[in-house]
């Protein structure tokens, strides 16, 4: 939650002074923090919640006031009430028993894949399996990333089953030994 650089600082001196013992300064503190909260709420619930929104308020109030003596003057002040808040509008939600749930037409966004990191993973295999000879860079690649069986990867290199499985032993030994931590020189 933003909060103009101002309120932050005069907020953050009301609650001092109010950990000092100034009830003037509490007092102004907690209208002020209020109305933020009152704001703050709704937002987050909406038309539909907005009769939970001042029990909310005064719930996040009280949080504040009894918890007030965990406040660590040298941060900010308002991540810590609205930190405060969020935990209430969680209990809330959880009282509640209210989920939130996306329409099927919008559901792309929740199971799309990332695709680059797919390209860049794959990219970073290639250079590697061009560190080893063809024969097992092809039989790895057949084998471990495209998920050929070794009889079906064997036939199409020419090779037998027992031939293409000590090659990929060989070749997967050779990158391990190639890409070890702390064995490895940067070439």
């Amino acid at each position: 939650m933003s909060v103009a650089p101002d309120t932050e600082a005069r907020l953050r001196s009301q609650m001092v002074a109010a950990l000092g013992g100034d009830a003037a300064a509490y007092r102004r503190l907690l209208d002020e923090l209020g109305r933020l909260l009152k704001a703050y709420f709704a937002r987050r619930l909406g038309d539909a919640l907005a009769a939970s929104r001042d029990d909310l308020v005064q719930e996040t109030l009280m949080a504040i006031h009894t918890r007030r003596l965990t406040y660590d003057p040298t941060q900010r002040f308002t991540a810590w009430a609205y930190a405060i808040a969020r935990y209430k509008l969680i209990d809330h939600y959880r009282r509640s028993r209210i989920r939130y749930t996306v329409p099927l037409e919008d559901d792309a966004a929740l199971f799309a894949r990332d695709e680059a990191g797919d390209a860049t993973a794959r990219m970073d295999v290639e250079v590697a399996l061009a560190t080893i000879p063809a024969r097992p860079a092809e039989l790895i690649r057949q084998v471990r990333l495209e998920g050929a069986s070794i009889a079906e990867a064997a036939r199409s290199v020419g090779m037998t089953e027992t031939a293409a499985k000590v090659s990929i032993h060989r070749g997967l030994k050779a990158l391990a030994a190639r890409f070890a931590p702390g064995d490895r020189d940067d070439r």
